[in-house]
């Protein structure tokens, strides 16, 4: 699905030099590599503050503690996701609140998070999913006008931008109170293990953040806050370090290969291919995900495999169907688009090293299957 080698062949001078430093320094836990990192992130990101961590699960969690929610606060978020988002909130024994996502652009629908806001509502989690960012504007306005904080799961769109209805252009995980993501090898931006972390343009919880990261400590052995033990490792921040400044090249990779994708699938009326605009910058595609439609997914994903040819299904069960998150609150009428989405989507091979002659064997390879 990703091509980590080829990607490291043409940064491999940059990598490794920053990893010989870590070995030479021994500054392996919160070194200069890592202030260097948060710095270069907070000037990418207009951010004011980037607080990493030791990955993204971690950083879902440590924002939803900094934001002081207790047990028994409802969260809202997607239904259809990977079980991080809902894991953290079930973890800090807050009650998590599912909804249906939109079928165009399988983000979180607006009209879900409108029906599911009780008294007992404290936060939204909107997913901005595959790489495409979800509606802020509206999102922030429902959120404001219940007085509800807003929790960017930014694991899969960093780079992603977002124009509100002034035109003003922001990167997202920079628009709710606190965002989170995650550096894990496959991202737009991976290291080569695990690490995430927190944005937030607030000071006072970016200080609270700080000293969750490091067992609740602002002073050593000084114990102020409940704690945890999450810090991105030295070597992990010289990968990033030395990848940040490619992002942005990485992005447009990923959406030059999508729209070789597009262009070829989008022959085929059983195929529903991604909408987007192509000089647009709001979808990084972090992944390429595909629709389905003749009921033949499984048997195109067996097909696939068979000719060597990596592929996969996110997700192929809902959130709410999952043993862990079952509720009887849920009902299955409540999910109509995650249902479908479960039965139809595939995603194909998608990375910044992805060629010509690679998209016209896949694309060939899924139309012969489907004609």
């Amino acid at each position: 699905m990703v091509d980590l080698k080829s990607q490291y062949e043409k940064i491999k001078e940059e990598v490794n030099a920053s990893i010989q430093d870590v070995l030479e320094n021994n500054t392996y836990i919160n070194g200069p590599l890592v202030h260097q990192f948060q710095a270069d992130l907070e000037k990418y990101l207009g951010a004011k503050h980037v607080i990493p961590c030791a990955n993204g699960t971690d950083a879902l969690q440590i924002a939803m503690m900094g934001l002081g929610l207790q047990p028994g606060d409802e969260v809202i978020t997607a239904d259809f996701t990977f079980a991080a988002t809902v894991e953290v909130i079930a973890l800090l024994q807050l009650t998590p609140v599912l909804v249906d996502v939109n079928m165009n652009n399988m983000n979180i629908s607006l009209e879900g998070i409108r029906k599911a806001i009780t008294p007992k509502t404290k936060a939204i989690v909107p997913v901005h999913l595959f790489g495409r960012a979800a509606n802020m504007d509206a999102i922030m306005e429902i959120a404001n006008e219940h007085n509800l904080y807003v929790i960017e799961d930014n694991a899969q769109a960093i780079g992603s931008n977002y124009t509100d209805k002034n035109g003003k252009k922001s990167k997202v995980g920079t628009i709710g109170q606190v965002a989170a993501t995650s550096f894990f090898p496959s991202k737009n931006l991976g290291c080569y293990g695990d690490g995430g972390a927190i944005f937030t343009n607030d000071d006072n919880l970016a200080h609270i953040i700080r000293g969750i990261v490091n067992h609740g400590m602002y002073e050593r052995y000084h114990h102020d806050v409940v704690g945890v033990n999450s810090r991105l490792d030295s070597i992990q921040a010289g990968v990033l370090k030395a990848k940040l400044p490619n992002l942005d090249a990485y992005n447009l990779a990923r959406k030059t290969a999508a729209k070789k994708y597009n262009e070829a699938l989008s022959v085929n009326s059983n195929i529903v291919v991604p909408s987007f605009d192509f000089n647009g910058d709001d979808h990084v595609f972090h992944q390429y995900v595909i629709r389905i439609t003749n009921g033949k997914r499984d048997a195109l994903l067996a097909h696939l495999q068979e000719k060597g040819i990596p592929c996969a299904i996110y997700y192929p069960i809902p959130l709410h169907s999952q043993k862990a998150y079952a509720d009887i609150r849920y009902k299955e009428e409540d999910f109509p688009v995650t249902n479908q989405l479960c039965k139809e989507v595939i995603a194909l091979p998608m990375h910044t090293e992805l060629d010509d002659e690679q998209i016209k064997f896949i694309t060939d390879t899924v139309l012969e299957f489907l004609k």
